[in-house]
């Protein structure tokens, strides 16, 4: 059901792979809920993934971008003004890549120039993202960016790897640059730390299908979706939430909060 949330807005969607991707499903509510959008990508996950049918769902142009290239930020943020006659609404930052997990490198012996590459694409891409807004002026008074992390920033997760420290600075990221936004155009910066879902990337971390059946027992209210993510990024793009920024924002089903469930411990106990 949609209820114009977002009608007259004007977003960016950074991520959007497949049909699986969070930013694909957070894409479609947007664009339910009233919102015009830009869609962007690498430029190699636009060669790999399937964007063009998303782009086509929503009526939005592609605009390829390098997160760690400043150059392809200004362009996509000044095509994106072009776009739309003026500034943009909100954001979603849904980035993140491990080179050392993709190469089987456990956290003890992560090579630490692949980390700098994943730090860069991760978190650090956010800054960008913002700094390039910020100098270009680009976001509205009153806009939201919402950045997409895991509890892994807080908690040990063992295959969670590197992208633990990438989440933990992102989400410091969020807070440092969440602050000097709201001073200067009252734009919300927030991340939202969602249940493990099963994307193309989510997939790919070792142990995942173990451990998302262990978060979903762990939960009182179960795994969040992606569509369900979705919905959250919605509210926190809409006028709804103008007040709510630097902020952690947990999306996962109570299991944040949650010691033991009794699911949980019958389970153990068989």
């Amino acid at each position: 059901m949609a209820y114009n949330l977002l009608k007259g807005k004007k977003g960016i969607i950074f991520g959007a792979l497949d049909e699986s991707s969070i930013a694909w499903r957070t894409a479609l509510r947007c664009h339910e809920e009233g919102a015009q959008l830009v869609l962007t990508n690498a430029p190699v996950a636009l060669r790999m993934g399937e964007i063009n049918k998303l782009a086509e769902a929503v009526k939005a142009p592609v605009i390829g971008a390098d997160v760690t290239n400043m150059d392809d930020l200004k362009k996509l943020f000044e095509e994106s003004m072009k776009h739309f006659g003026g500034g943009i609404d909100f954001v979603l930052h849904s980035i993140g890549m491990s080179l050392n997990m993709r190469k089987g490198k456990s956290y003890t012996e992560i090579d630490y120039e692949r980390n700098k590459k994943t730090l860069d694409i991760s978190s650090m891409s956010l800054h960008r993202v913002l700094r390039t807004a910020w100098d270009l002026d680009a976001l509205n008074e009153g806009a939201s960016v919402v950045a997409l992390t895991y509890i892994a920033a807080q908690r040990v997760f063992p295959d969670y790897n590197e992208m633990a420290d990438a989440k933990a600075l992102l989400e410091s990221v969020t807070r440092s640059f969440g602050y000097n936004y709201g001073l200067r155009k009252k734009v919300r910066v927030n991340t939202v730390s969602q249940s493990p879902t099963r994307t193309t990337a989510g997939s790919g971390v070792k142990g995942f299908d173990g451990f998302i059946t262990y978060a979903e027992k762990m939960s009182p209210l179960g795994n969040a979706t992606g569509d369900e993510c979705a919905n959250y990024c919605v509210t926190l793009f809409s006028d709804l939430t103008k007040m709510v920024t630097m902020q952690n924002l947990f999306h996962d089903g109570g299991f944040s909060t949650t010691g033991v469930t009794q699911a949980l411990i019958e389970m153990m106990e068989k």
